[in-house]
């Protein structure tokens, strides 16, 4: 694969029809010599009905957009193409201008291109505004950016978060998605100014370089491949570098709602994240990757391995002899108002396939499918909610990073190769949807709400600076949904803040259960009920754990099933009496809930047939009971057969009642 640059020269509706690329009708004006320049080809955009809504915009009307199936600058590449963009065609009678260093774009210089054809919208006032024949211009603030301004030179709309390569051989920049947001001016003019930046679709730009300059080669791989567990030259022997994945930041959006009415309706909303990566900074010493973190924003991996980021079915590479890439989950809980925590929305798993690599240490910024040193990439809000990108957390062993390809969603018939490149999608399904009523502060009052996405990379030695969450409000107003008011990033699992977060008295605890298998914490809060009764609120999240049954090697790995837990219990002292039990999986399907039970002296919770909690998955067990808590062990049951069949965790559990003593007959 080449470099890639963000060179947007092609975003957003333009015509040429034929291709290659038609004869130019003006000659650009040189670039300096370490300008690149680049025009003409085509663009595509996938404006969402519910985000422009959000803006008080409908489609009035379209111009000049191309013929489903037109020729694209990169078929017969096999790299990725939009499924979902309307496209249209750029001009080749002005260029833009960019810079590049080391392989990856350094910024948009000047110039701009100018799409044939595209949207006329109906404002909130009845007036239209006419973005046909717009133009695609560098943003003045940031030149990673991209402006796109109207006929009289308004700018109605940003780009960014460009993921974005050069191919063939340097003659084609590939901007293969990135996210268009409102300007300033257009907030302004539909009166919501505080809507500026909010995300209305993405874009594909698929333009030709006609001009080359300098700074378009990589940084050289050199010797090795700095591959976990490869051991670093020129130290000890059994220095090896070691993988260590960091989650730098999460936003959320709402992307699309069905019958949704507000806090007393019933209808479904979904929700994805920007997520922003880096890999370790580290080269010998231990340096902060992620400021103000504590521990967990520090590497204990002192060499830096990189991450291999081959998109799905590209071929077999070094170090695993496959396509490795990592997987991206996201998450939504609601900290109710007596204690406990639900996970009330998951997502299916996101497969990465390009990184960009900014911020790169010296010499890290190897190619487009390798993450070094220091490097960085933003996996997009458009980007996570695509649907060519989206399969199940079913085909996955999340503790070894490794992908059940044969027989999965995109290579049903195990043939090695993707063969259903466009899966049916009601652009629900594979995405984290939660009903109006999960997240209504009517039907949950004084309850708070918590966002999560993990990176899962193999032989990652840390997987909870992998993932972090941030606190936020659903918050319902006009006729949408949003995630108001998001803050506190931090790193680490969510039951790590929820234990932390606990009123003061409060019982808590929050154990690891860490095997080969993966990881889970039993966490848990044990509220005084100031009456001689004690609620114990269990959250068990599977993290990563699976005990998998799979067929066959890699390339063509088949996952057979990757299930967890199919059973929780903690201990129940004799004549303890149990006042109230409630159990929430996070969905509102009460045929799928494990049962409850206090036979054998025990509060046992146990999945349906064919039921389990797996990775990824928070569950909660709540139970009421007259005994206080001491010190004891939980058992968690393993949904497939093998040994151990359960595993002990230490956490709180009910004790001896306070009358225990006179209920043996003693004064």
């Amino acid at each position: 694969m080449k470099p890639r640059m963000l060179a947007l020269a092609a975003c957003l509706a333009a015509a040429l029809p034929l291709f290659p690329l038609p004869v130019q009708a003006a000659e650009p004006e040189p670039a300096t010599p370490a300008a690149w320049s680049a025009w003409g080809g085509t663009v595509g955009l996938n404006l969402y009905p519910d985000l422009i809504g959000d803006l008080g915009l409908s489609i009035e009307r379209r111009s000049d957009v191309l013929p489903a199936r037109s020729a694209r600058l990169t078929d017969g590449l096999g790299v990725r193409q939009s499924q979902t963009v309307e496209l249209f065609a750029l001009r080749s009678t002005a260029s833009i201008a960019f810079r590049a260093e080391r392989g990856t774009l350094a910024g948009f210089s000047g110039g701009s291109v100018q799409a044939r054809g595209g949207y006329v919208f109906t404002l909130p006032d009845g007036q239209q505004l006419d973005l046909t024949d717009f133009r695609l211009q560098p943003n003045p603030g940031d030149p990673r950016k991209l402006d796109v301004a109207g006929s009289d030179g308004t700018v109605w709309f940003t780009i960014d978060n460009l993921m974005y390569e050069l191919v063939k051989d340097n003659r084609v920049l590939a901007v293969y998605t990135a996210d268009m947001r409102a300007s300033a001016a257009l907030a302004a003019r539909v009166g919501r100014p505080a809507l500026a930046g909010h995300p209305v679709g993405d874009v594909e730009i698929l333009a030709e370089i006609y001009s080359q300059g300098s700074g378009g080669v990589y940084d050289p791989q050199g010797t090795g491949g700095h591959w976990h567990g490869e051991q670093v030259a020129g130290q000890p022997a059994g220095t090896v570098y070691q993988a260590d994945l960091f989650m730098l930041d999460i936003n959320v959006t709402r992307m699309r709602q069905s019958a949704a009415t507000g806090p007393e309706g019933s209808g479904r909303v979904v929700f994805a994240p920007d997520s922003t990566l880096k890999n370790n900074v580290n080269n010998g010493t231990a340096q902060p990757t992620v400021s103000g973190q504590g521990a967990l924003g520090t590497s204990a991996a002192l060499w830096t391995a990189r991450i291999p980021w081959y998109g799905k079915f590209s071929g077999n590479f070094a170090p695993y002899n496959n396509d490795q890439h990592p997987f991206l989950i996201w998450n939504m809980y609601r900290i109710n108002a007596d204690g406990g925590i639900e996970q009330i929305g998951r997502s299916g798993v996101k497969h990465a396939w390009l990184t960009t690599n900014f911020g790169c240490a010296p010499g890290e910024n190897i190619s487009g499918q390798i993450l070094g040193r220091s490097c960085s990439d933003t996996y997009s809000t458009f980007n996570n909610d695509a649907n060519q990108d989206l399969s199940f957390r079913s085909e996955i062993i999340p503790a070894t990073g490794q992908w059940g390809r044969c027989g999965s969603l995109f290579d049903p018939g195990c043939v090695g190769s993707n063969t259903n490149w466009t899966p049916p999608d009601d652009q629900y399904g594979r995405r984290l949807v939660v009903n109006e009523e999960q997240i209504s502060a009517t039907r949950h009052p004084g309850a708070t709400f918590l966002f999560d996405s993990w990176y899962l990379a193999r032989e990652d030695i840390n997987i909870y600076n992998s993932m972090a969450s941030v606190t936020g409000t659903p918050t319902y107003s006009g006729t949408n949904w949003s995630f108001a008011n998001q803050a506190n990033y931090r790193l680490g699992s969510v039951t790590d803040r929820w234990v932390e977060g606990a009123p003061a008295g409060t019982t808590v605890a929050n154990t690891e259960l860490a095997v080969s298998e993966g990881h889970a914490k039993v966490a848990v809060r044990v509220v005084d009920l100031g009456d001689g009764r004690w609620t114990y609120h269990y959250a068990v999240h599977n993290l990563d754990f699976a005990r998998a049954v799979t067929e066959g090697s890699e390339p063509n790995l088949r996952v057979v099933s990757n299930k967890g837990f199919n059973g929780f219990s903690v201990p129940l002292q004799a004549g303890a009496v149990v006042s109230a039990n409630r159990f929430s999986d996070g969905d509102l399907d009460a045929g799928n809930d494990w049962t409850f039970s206090t036979a054998g002296n025990r509060l046992s919770w146990t999945a349906p047939a064919g039921g389990s909690l797996d990775w990824g998955t928070l569950y909660l067990f709540s139970v009421t009971v007259d005994a206080p808590p001491s010190a004891g062990s939980s058992q968690l049951g393993v949904a497939q057969a093998g040994t151990p069949a359960a595993f002990d965790v230490a956490v709180p559990v009910p004790g001896a009642r306070p009358d225990a003593i006179f209920d043996s007959g003693f004064e």
